[in-house]
């Protein structure tokens, strides 16, 4: 087997694997089962790296063999079972070189996925709803888990804002690319006279930070607000007071969540999604000015989209950051939307950004 440098030499991963299982088989390892656990992933996504790896290096070397064999004789079969083999190597290598953009600090992160319907009433919070539904099915075609932490539904239909914490390896460096305005363009199905209507959600996401970072909050900066839950969930939930809104007095900073029957694991859970902002925003602050900071915030409206979705009057998803676009819209609607994400971190990197 020829060799192979860099990301594609798994010694390294190997070692770290080996190294892992030392941990393990410890007799101590479960005393800390939040820390065993993440172990324990980051072992699983190892062992799947050298795996795509290992299987890859040995299919190109397999190619490279036969190639060195048409020095000596010319044979059509070997020949086209290279050409057609091509492009699944292409995707395997473009799929691995996707993981070595994803190395920025929070990337491997679990992300929270927030979805605001914009002006519109009705029509933007059916279209927030589609959304929603667009990166649920995303998750389940990436094998990973969620859990919906708030929701907020519309007046007729749909959402006016949900909050989904996406757990699994390098959920947020996959997910921040989503980040911005997004808008449809369709005939409205709430409209008698079928006219085309233009909807628009925006989409805010941010790395869920471990437990282990410290951020001070303080107890006197902290406006705690207990409700009864609006959203589905059983008699439990519904009947008593055990949905939290907290507000963090200094920044306005706002989180609520309504998921769990107990207003305790309510709290806990709020406390960590207030956590995570409060750091997103220190590691804004760090680099840009507040005045940046504004400059870069944008409406929920015309002009600001990164990405539309037109159903009328013709097929179409186009990404305005990356110009990439795709007639297929009812699939990427269904969760396909890898296509745009990858678009984006290569863009991203090609361009310096």
């Amino acid at each position: 087997m020829k060799n192979y440098g860099g990301f594609f030499d798994v010694n390294e991963k190997k070692e770290k694997i080996e190294k892992f299982n030392v941990e393990m088989n410890d007799s101590n390892f479960w005393i800390d089962k939040e820390n065993a656990e993440k172990i324990i992933e980051e072992s699983n996504n190892l062992k799947k790296s050298v795996e795509q790896i290992t299987k890859l290096r040995q299919n190109i070397d397999d190619n490279l063999e036969m190639l060195s064999l048409l020095d000596s004789t010319n044979d059509e079969e070997v020949v086209e079972f290279i050409v057609k083999d091509f492009p699944n190597i292409d995707k395997r290598i473009s799929s691995l070189t996707l993981e070595i953009m994803l190395n920025g600090l929070n990337d491997k992160n679990d992300a929270l996925l927030e979805i605001h319907a914009g002006a519109g009433g009705t029509e933007s919070c059916d279209w927030a709803s589609m959304l929603m539904r667009m990166y649920l099915r995303w998750c389940d075609l990436k094998k990973y888990k969620y859990e919906v932490i708030d929701t907020q539904n519309g007046d007729e239909a749909g959402i006016k804002s949900v909050v989904i914490l996406v757990k699994g390896h390098n959920a947020y460096g996959y997910l921040k690319s989503e980040k911005g305005v997004h808008r449809l363009v369709r005939i409205s199905p709430f409209d008698s006279n079928k006219r085309r209507h233009t909807s628009f959600a925006s989409v805010e996401v941010i790395p869920q930070i471990d437990n282990d970072i410290n951020i001070d909050i303080k107890e006197s900066d902290l406006k705690i607000d207990v409700y009864r839950s609006s959203g589905a969930g059983g008699q439990g939930v519904n009947t008593t007071d055990s949905a939290v809104r907290i507000t963090h007095v200094s920044t306005g900073t706002v989180v609520t969540c309504q998921n769990e029957r107990s207003q305790i694991k309510n709290k806990e859970k709020a406390i960590q999604v207030l956590k995570s902002k409060l750091h997103q925003l220190e590691e804004l602050k760090r680099n840009q000015s507040i005045s940046e900071l504004k400059g870069n915030q944008m409406g929920i409206n015309f002009g600001s989209q990164i990405r539309s979705y037109v159903m009328h009057p013709y097929m179409m998803v186009k990404d305005h950051r990356t110009e990439f676009e795709t007639s297929n819209v009812l699939k990427v609607l269904d969760g396909d939307i890898d296509i745009f994400i990858e678009s984006y971190l290569k863009g991203n990197v090609k361009n310096g950004k």
